[in-house]
């Protein structure tokens, strides 16, 4: 009698496979496209270069947005468009003997001036937008990539659009670079992957209640939502080529089935090496969203990156122009992607329309 043979390699990757379909089948996944809701009251968080991004978008669409939780990112267009000026002055990621940052570093006063330049030419939208939004920081007094200076400069370029009692700052924990949570990760001061980490707080809970005010308790046990994987080349062409998935994901909570009307809409960008693709759904499920989100209305709309082989090899968020010159605008390729997302979610968008590739 013969044996059949099949192939270990092929083994293993079917395995892994099921194993990650399997995870994200318990959350109800589907491969559609992005559903057309009404959602309002649009807000934006992130961690590292989720968080530069939060920061990008938030400043550059501020007309549409009505608060911020920016957890170890940095002032607005930090970098300049310059690889060293973003992993050297506006944070530590080349490694400690080569990190200059210092208490100021980034120049906040030019980087105001390019911010007030950028709107004269209705390149952003106006920074008095600012003035009205609900801004949540988080720097770990241990973050060794990006530093605390980064982000007491990031206040201190807020606190020039926008009241101070408008800002809420929490750099009083010993966490390293890292999502903080009440529950979940790894031990608060210890640096790696997933980057979220037990801290004994709630970050995603108290960045959502300082942006939405008081919210309901969060809701006990797995998320009761359903969970969406949404095709983002709908959105910007040939997204692998430009430092985005082809997949995004989008969590929406009992409530807002339908056409979600009365819900609110954030988007939480995740940071360097936490995409789907590099470890699952940890970042979904577990960086503390949807369990606010189940008892308060709130769609969560988790975007994705992709690495770019020399570029952007873990899968960051373009904030220093690894793809494209515009990358701190509204013309970007990646804001727009993700604006015409949030238009759809939000149904004020008008027929979608991908984002162009330019050439430089």
């Amino acid at each position: 009698m013969k044996h059949a043979t099949t192939c270990p390699g092929r083994l293993l990757g079917t395995f892994l496979t099921l194993l990650f379909a399997l995870a994200m089948g318990t959350a109800q996944a589907q491969t559609t496209p992005l559903p057309a809701l009404k959602a309002d009251q649009l807000s934006v968080s992130g961690l590292s270069s989720g968080g530069f991004m939060a920061v990008q978008f938030d400043v550059a669409y501020s007309a549409s947005v009505v608060g911020a939780g920016i957890i170890a990112g940095g002032p607005y267009n930090c970098s300049r468009g310059n690889v060293t000026i973003a992993t050297m002055i506006c944070s530590c990621t080349t490694g400690t003997p080569w990190c200059a940052v210092t208490p100021g570093g980034t120049n906040i006063p030019d980087l105001i001036d390019t911010t007030d330049r950028y709107a004269s030419d209705g390149e952003i939208d106006a920074p008095a937008n600012l003035a009205r939004q609900r801004i949540w920081l988080f720097s770990g007094r241990a973050d060794s990539v990006v530093p605390m200076p980064v982000m007491n400069d990031l206040e201190r370029y807020y606190r020039h659009y926008t009241a101070p009692e408008n800002i809420r700052y929490r750099s009083d924990i010993r966490a390293e670079h890292t999502i903080p949570t009440d529950s979940f990760g790894n031990p608060c001061a210890n640096l790696g992957s997933p980057y979220i980490s037990n801290c004994a707080v709630d970050g995603a809970g108290e960045l959502l209640q300082w942006i939405y005010g008081p919210l309901l308790p969060k809701s006990e046990g797995d998320p009761a939502g359903r969970f969406v994987e949404f095709d983002q080349e709908e959105f910007l062409a040939n997204p692998t080529s430009h430092g985005m998935a082809d997949k995004g994901w989008l969590y929406v909570p009992p409530g807002c089935e339908g056409d979600a009307a009365g819900c609110r809409l954030h988007v939480a960008f995740h940071g360097c090496k936490q995409t789907a693709a590099l470890i699952g759904d940890v970042h979904i499920r577990h960086a503390g969203y949807n369990r606010w989100a189940d008892t308060n209305r709130i769609v969560v709309l988790y975007p994705q990156a992709a690495p770019l082989t020399f570029a952007n090899p873990n899968a960051c968020w373009d904030w220093f122009s690894y793809d494209d010159r515009d990358y701190a605008v509204k013309s970007g390729r990646q804001m727009a992607a993700i604006k015409r997302m949030t238009e759809r979610l939000t149904g004020t968008g008008t027929a979608p329309e991908r984002a162009a590739v330019r050439d430089f």
